[in-house]
Order: C-alpha cells, then structure tokens, then sequence
C-alpha cells in the first residue's frame, strides 16, 4: 500500500512539476497564447530606413496579400535609396572599390533563396526569390549569381555610383590600413531586415545588405545566410539581425532567437537572451553592435541591442513607428 501510495504521488508530483515550469517560463517571458490575442497583419523592420519599406509592405499586407511578397517589395525600397549607405546599389564599396551586395528570403513553408557578393544588380532580394522559385539551390554567390539574374531578366546597374567613388576615393587617401572596422551605429547597421506576418498568419522574412563599408573583398556577413541574418518558422515565428555580421555567423543568431521562442521565451526575451550569448562569446565589444528583432506567431515582437541607438519600424493596423530598442545596459 505503501509502495502504491508512494509511486502514485511520485508521479503525480512528476506530472505536476513537468507543467509548473512551463507556466513559469510563460510568466517569466510574457510568452500569450491567447489566440484572441493575435494581431495580424503585422510589419518590423530594422533602423529608420525600415519606415517607407513598412509603408510599400503594408499596401501588400492590407489588401490581404502575402507575407513573402510584402517582404520583397517592402526591403526594395531600401534596396532603391541610393542615399543609403549600407544598404543596395548606394551602398559602400569593398577595399577595392567594388560594390557587392547579400539578400536572402525565406517564406512559411521554409522556403528561402539567398545571393552573396552580387554585383551590378539593383534589388538582389528580388535575385534571392527567383533562387528559391526557380532552382533547386538556396545560395548562389559572385559570377555566379550575376549570371542567374542576368538570364532572369535583370537589367545591370553600374556601381558604385559617383558619390560613393568619390567617398571611397577619399578614404582610400586617408588610411593605410587593410580594412575600416565600422563606427557603431553610424556605419554598422548595414543591413534591412524586415519580418510580416500577413492575415491569414504566414510569416516571412527578407534581409538585404550591401555590407561592411570598405571590407576585404570576398567578405560574406551574416545577411544572406539562412539562420544567422534571417530566419523562419511558421510554428513559432520569425527572426532577423543586424550589425556585425560575424558575431552573428558565430552562434547562428537569427535562428537560435527562434528556437528560443520554441521553448517558451516571448520574442523580447529571446532577443536579449541571445544578445547575452554574443556577449558572452567576446572579451572585447569596442565597437560590436549587434541586434536582433522578432516577431512571433501572435504578432508579440521583440527587439535587443549590444549597446544603445538601435530601432526599428513597426506597421500594424493604426499604427505607425519608430521603436528604440532595449540594449545591455551592463555595458
């Protein structure tokens, strides 16, 4: 009786305490799982420059389009501002002068199409989903990727243009150093990423970049590769980052935000958790910014920065704006 007594409270004690820490780690992150709680179509999108991308995704959204198509027209915009520096055809040239760009796309059903190194090309996330619509590859870099979109049907774009030659004239003059380590957050927020979730709940994602200014040639950051810059799951939802890229390759940001989020984390929490693991992976953080942004199933978002002066947009029905994002204030 004793025995009985004792193996049926220890399993109910078991049961008991298998629950109570799920429900702990729901209070602990503000993870919601009311389903009347979903907001839905919703649009983020990283730094300032994220705000007329929102608008050009929403008209998408709010005509009950999809989440993939909103993404790729709305990080076109960036990609078409040729004041932007860190972002398309505008974007800073390499060490030698040339201007390479990094895309990637991916949709609900994990479908994703990257290109890196892209040169002369107007709007490589465009190039990034007929790599996922058209061939059975998920990146292709260089020659090669300029030879798709040349066969595509993309027009060629000369780069860089005159005032980027002549900034890169100019700085090639002033510093004798094989690379420019980037200044935080003037320089290094070389990227958009844009995440949305459209009215009948698919996620996408897109992240586009003309990377670090000055950098060696050859170099690939974070933005094109699946994982770390960007990262979908329509289960759980959906992640991008932004700075130095390298710092993200190294624990596969994007992705480790949304398995974070599978466990149970809310998407802000996620985002400062794996803030926390890049910290922690660096003895010295002069000038490693790093942020990621996260949207879920719910429309529950999130953002999280090394250091201070990271934003992003958001676009949701009567809502329009500019976010600060919290930072590690420790450093």
């Amino acid at each position: 009786m004793k025995r009985r007594f004792f193996l049926k409270f220890g399993l109910s004690a078991s049961a008991l305490s298998f629950i109570k820490p799920s429900k702990a780690i729901d209070n602990l992150h503000g993870f919601t799982s009311n389903s009347d709680s979903i907001v839905k179509p919703i649009v983020i999108s990283t730094w300032e420059h994220g705000m007329a991308a929102n608008e050009n995704a929403w008209d998408i959204l709010s005509a009950n389009g999809s989440s993939l198509d909103a993404v790729e027209i709305g990080v076109k915009t960036t990609e078409a501002d040729m004041t932007n520096r860190s972002v398309g055809i505008g974007g800073r040239p390499d060490l030698s002068g040339q201007v390479t760009l990094d895309a990637c796309i991916m949709d609900s059903n994990s479908n994703c199409g990257s290109v890196a190194c892209l040169e002369g090309i107007k709007h490589p996330i465009s190039v990034a989903r007929r790599v996922m619509d058209d061939t059975p590859h998920v990146m292709l870099v260089g020659q090669g990727a300029k030879d798709f979109a040349l066969s595509c049907g993309f027009k060629h774009i000369k780069s860089p243009i005159k005032e980027v030659k002549k900034e890169w004239r100019e700085w090639k003059r002033g510093n004798k150093e094989k690379f420019k380590k980037p200044i935080i957050n003037s320089e290094n927020h070389d990227t958009i990423g844009m995440l949305a979730l459209d009215a009948n709940g698919n996620l996408s994602g897109a992240c586009t970049t003309s990377g670090w200014g000055y950098k060696l040639p050859g170099r690939v950051g974070d933005s094109p590769i699946i994982g770390a810059g960007l990262f979908v799951d329509n289960e759980i939802g959906a992640a991008c980052a932004t700075g130095l890229g390298e710092a993200v390759i190294r624990i596969s940001g994007s992705h480790t935000v949304v398995e974070l989020m599978r466990q149970g984390y809310s998407p802000q929490e996620a985002c400062k958790e794996t803030v926390s693991r890049i910290i922690s992976k660096h003895k010295n953080l002069d000038g490693l910014q790093v942020g990621f942004l996260a949207l879920d199933k719910k429309g529950n978002y999130g953002a999280y920065s090394v250091f201070n002066g990271f934003n992003f947009a958001l676009k949701k029905v009567n809502k329009s704006s500019l976010i600060d994002a919290e930072y590690n204030r420790r450093w």
